[in-house]
């Protein structure tokens, strides 16, 4: 018997969210088994210390279409996505932060937004839960990524995002990217939207942001990402030795 294949793929980074899996694997559980669509869920392990990894394979023993993914050390959130996006079967692709503060219930509402003419669903939240520290510091952060790179993305670091496989298959990522994906994506010639979604405050565990240090590996990657723009190749050529009188156009312009 033919096995059905994947729709969709839900990737999901967790570092030290041995209390937050368990809800996000139900919440996916409870959205997307009820919807008859083939679906797989990957929880990528950042070589965590907390039970996060035995959870999960607890978990794995339990749903046949939660599969767990495990870093053989602790490299970082990019690193993480990169390998679930290397391991995902689904025609389109779905990230979310283990933490529970996105709600992939959300998903399938992102999805019917894909089209002929949109490739990439961002989300952004525009009523954060977080306290008001925050709140000015994503502010700021996003006032200057936007600033220094051209874009217009209000929240590029929500990882509640919904793509078309082809959007990131392929793409070589480096440390720092997946605050970067709107911008990537585009510069690949898709077409992205973005759109307010849900967020809450977290209930288990502690957040791994830490603005001192981060803030300057942010600014050096947005500084890399501001350099791959500007030395994008935009060209038209022809061949002139295709049948025909004007030859096969060639051209790149994302």
């Amino acid at each position: 018997m033919q096995q059905q294949a994947i729709e969709l793929s839900i990737i999901a980074p967790a570092f030290n969210e041995v209390d937050n899996v368990q809800p996000l694997v139900e919440r996916i559980r409870d959205v997307f088994v009820p919807l008859n669509l083939a679906f797989e869920a990957i929880m990528v392990d950042d070589a965590g210390t907390d039970g996060t990894r035995e959870k999960l394979l607890e978990l794995a023993r339990q749903y046949p279409w939660l599969r767990v993914i495990s870093l053989a050390s602790n490299s970082g959130q990019t690193a993480a996505m990169d390998a679930g996006f290397r391991a995902a079967r689904g025609r389109i692709w779905a990230t979310v932060d283990a933490d529970m503060q996105n709600d992939p219930g959300e998903i399938p509402r992102l999805m019917a937004m894909l089209s002929a003419e949109v490739d990439m669903v961002n989300g952004w939240r525009q009523k954060r839960s977080d306290n008001a520290l925050r709140l000015i510091q994503t502010k700021i952060a996003n006032g200057i990524r936007n600033r220094l790179s051209g874009e217009n993305i209000k929240d590029s670091a929500c990882s509640l995002k919904v793509y078309k496989r082809q959007c990131l298959e392929g793409l070589t990522l480096y440390k720092g990217m997946h605050r970067f994906f709107p911008t990537l994506v585009k510069m690949r010639g898709f077409k992205v939207i973005e759109v307010p979604v849900s967020h809450h405050p977290r209930a288990h565990g502690v957040t791994k942001y830490k603005f001192g240090s981060r803030v300057i590996r942010a600014f050096v990657d947005l500084l890399a990402v501001r350099w791959m723009k500007k030395r994008q190749l935009h060209y038209q050529a022809r061949d002139l030795t295709s049948a025909g009188m004007a030859g096969a156009a060639i051209s790149r312009s994302d």
